[in-house]
């Protein structure tokens, strides 16, 4: 069974986990934790470990998947998701004609045969999905992203494929292991800056996208899968048409940043980013300066900055020597100085 962390995500915090757990308890008090842009959502699945309770955000709908089928607090029964999976397992490819998926993506990010599976088994899981529960329905999906991101031809994300003739078949159909059902968890699917209008928290976690490298873009295939729009692809990458793009990775992100800071309702502010300003690629470089980040932070409370050493992600053609990740902790309403 997959976890939540077993998953090629750019920007993971991860393998930064402990350390900002760590300063999160040492610096921070309180029983809830704002989740605002969760990716993954490895953080907010470490940090629920703490809080009574938890709100997660992301604007890409295989996100919002993932979470209900990990965190929702919908019934499921496991017999009924085995039965599926044995079904899925046993499906043979060569007999599977081809469709939608296998057309467009077979022989690019997934071997032929594979993408016959992935294709047949999204229909079926379409075909089901009235006669299951709701949180059955997004364990299964959230399932079939989670095999389907283990063998993907990629670096990590769908913004270009391997260029490699005879891709292996390896794709299995293995389910994600979900949390029992539980209500610790508020989950959304909205623009950042809206959600913080609505919701309060006692501590408000924020790692907004960094560059111009669209998530909505990078993680098309998987947009794709979960939507199941069929739309019409473009490009060497193959993508569909532009949605649910963000302003956070154009030029107008610092101001972006500044009306989420002044709309955010919590005891304390936690920020995550890097030090990428100086990358070969335009698009690598990051948006919001450490310098505007700690002026916007600091006209909201008392802020303090840690750092740390870490590897950054890069496909193998760019070196970024003294890469660096920072924490922000702003204690809201206390100015330096008071």
């Amino acid at each position: 069974m997959y976890n939540i962390s077993n998953r090629r995500y750019t920007g993971s915090k991860y393998k930064l986990l402990d350390w900002i757990e760590e300063l999160i308890l040492e610096h921070c008090e309180g029983e809830s934790f704002l989740d605002v842009f969760a990716g993954t959502g490895v953080v907010s699945a470490r940090m629920s470990m703490h809080y009574k309770r938890v709100i997660i955000n992301d604007f890409l709908f295989s996100n919002e998947i993932i979470y209900i089928a990990f965190f929702g607090n919908g019934e499921f029964d496991i017999e009924t998701l085995e039965k599926y999976k044995k079904q899925f397992q046993n499906m043979e490819p060569r007999k599977i004609k081809d469709n939608y998926f296998s057309i467009n993506f077979g022989e690019k990010y997934f071997s032929k045969n594979d993408a016959k599976l992935i294709g047949k088994i999204r229909e079926e899981i379409k075909k089901i999905k009235h006669g299951i529960s709701n949180r059955e329905y997004c364990i299964l999906l959230a399932s079939l992203v989670y095999s389907m991101d283990k063998v993907a031809n990629t670096v990590g994300h769908y913004d270009a494929y391997r260029k490699i003739n005879d891709i292996e078949d390896r794709f299995v159909y293995e389910l994600i292991h979900p949390e029992k059902a539980s209500n610790k968890f508020s989950i959304y699917r909205m623009d950042a800056n809206e959600l913080v209008k609505k919701v309060k928290a006692d501590i408000a976690f924020i790692d907004p996208p960094y560059n111009s490298r669209q998530y909505s873009r990078f993680y098309h295939v998987l947009e794709n899968v979960v939507q199941w729009k069929k739309p019409q692809l473009e490009g060497t990458a193959l993508k569909p048409p532009a949605e649910n793009m963000s302003e956070y990775c154009r030029n107008s992100a610092p101001k972006i940043f500044a009306d989420l800071i002044k709309n955010i309702n919590a005891k304390y502010i936690v920020v995550t980013y890097n030090n990428t300003y100086h990358s070969k690629s335009s698009s690598s470089k990051n948006k919001i300066t450490l310098e505007e980040i700690t002026e916007t932070l600091s006209a909201k409370g008392e802020t303090v900055i840690f750092e740390k050493k870490h590897p950054c992600f890069n496909a193998g053609k760019t070196k970024f020597e003294n890469h660096k990740e920072f924490v922000f902790i702003t204690k809201v309403g206390k100015k330096v100085g008071n």
